[in-house]
């Protein structure tokens, strides 16, 4: 999930009126993104699986990743957030893909088909470790340079590459903005209100919460509880959670997550290889790519407005989602696919 300290900024305040509406808006989205014009631009829900799965070394990780579209066409790389998979983009990838993109898919680590190259490799999810893998990825496929989508750990993910290694990135799309992590402010506490938002991250601060996470029935029943809260509007079916629960079945799953949320709250330490970046992202490095950030209105991480709007030096458009949730790409594909076209002609 995002950042604290930019949730923190959402309490008590209402959503801006510059929302784009998910009914009239998503249907001429929707028509512009797709091939062919609106009957061939699929509803949320419409695809459910993806081609056959490829693997790749990249770093410390064997990738498992989904691939659409023409292998020589521009690449656009669309990165998840937790407690999700792959699937979030599995109707956004052929929209994509129709226009001619190249996309990649990956399973963060930790994830689905995902796996560390060796068992003494610190199962660390600290936000520098995880940018890394993407670029190591992007290095293993011989990908110079790429869009970067993503919300969630993806946005952060995403923004980090941009902000830290431009010249891989030739646009950005970030839900929810900045989120890069800041240690330091994390150790200040929230309203209230925003603390209640949270719960499952101090959740994760106790064995109590590893032990949940480590147990299937457990962390499934959790898993679908976030999704509930966060999508309100969503009407996933249970088939649509099974397929993305599977890849919570990793065997590293458990270990990633909670020291993610841990390492943000500086309650685990990161690991010395990643000093150096974490140093430069202390400092708020600001991103200058061509960048569209993308505003969830019932995503209750969302803050109003453009908070880190100070953070995008380029290039820069910002749009409120209406009617939409955290899940933005999964709940709302021709809207983010749409994104993902217009920041790489901004």
């Amino acid at each position: 999930m995002i950042d604290r300290r930019t949730f923190g900024k959402a309490v008590g305040l209402g959503t801006g009126a510059a929302a784009l509406s998910l009914t009239g808006r998503q249907s001429a989205d929707a028509a512009q993104a797709a091939p062919g014009g609106a009957d061939e631009a699929p509803a949320p829900g419409a695809h459910t699986t993806f081609p056959a799965l490829e693997r790749v070394r990249a770093g410390v990780l064997d990738i498992g990743y989904a691939q659409a579209g023409p292998a020589h066409g521009p690449v656009v790389i669309c990165l998840h957030g937790w407690p999700y998979d792959i699937h979030s983009y599995v109707d956004v990838a052929p929209l994509l893909a129709g226009q001619g993109y190249r996309v990649i898919v990956p399973y963060l680590r930790g994830h689905g088909t995902t796996r560390f190259r060796s068992a003494h490799t610190v199962r660390n999810a600290q936000q520098a470790a995880v940018a890394l893998d993407i670029v190591a990825l992007m290095d293993a496929l011989e990908i110079r340079e790429a869009v970067l989508a993503g919300f969630d750990w993806g946005s952060r993910t995403a923004g980090i590459i941009a902000a830290l290694w431009p010249g891989r990135v030739t646009a950005l799309v970030s839900t929810s903005g900045y989120l890069v992590t800041d240690v330091e402010a994390q150790q200040s506490p929230l309203a209230p209100a925003a603390e209640h938002t949270w719960w499952y991250q101090y959740y994760f601060a106790t064995e109590r919460g590893r032990r949940a996470m480590e147990t299937p029935e457990l962390r499934d029943a959790l898993c679908r509880l976030v999704w509930q809260e966060v999508s309100p509007t969503w009407a996933f079916d249970d088939a649509t959670f099974r397929r993305t629960a599977a890849a919570f079945e990793n065997p590293d799953y458990a270990a990633v997550v909670i020291h993610n949320y841990r390492w943000r709250l500086g309650l685990a330490d990161g690991e010395r290889r990643y000093d150096r970046y974490e140093r430069q992202l202390a400092t708020r490095p600001v991103i200058q790519v061509p960048t569209i950030t993308l505003s969830p209105e019932l995503d209750p991480f969302t803050a109003p407005g453009d908070p880190t709007r100070d953070r995008f030096t380029g290039p820069y458009e910002h749009r409120v989602v209406a009617g939409a949730g955290h899940n933005l790409p999964q709940e709302a594909p021709a809207v983010f696919a749409r994104a993902v076209l217009d920041a790489g002609r901004l």
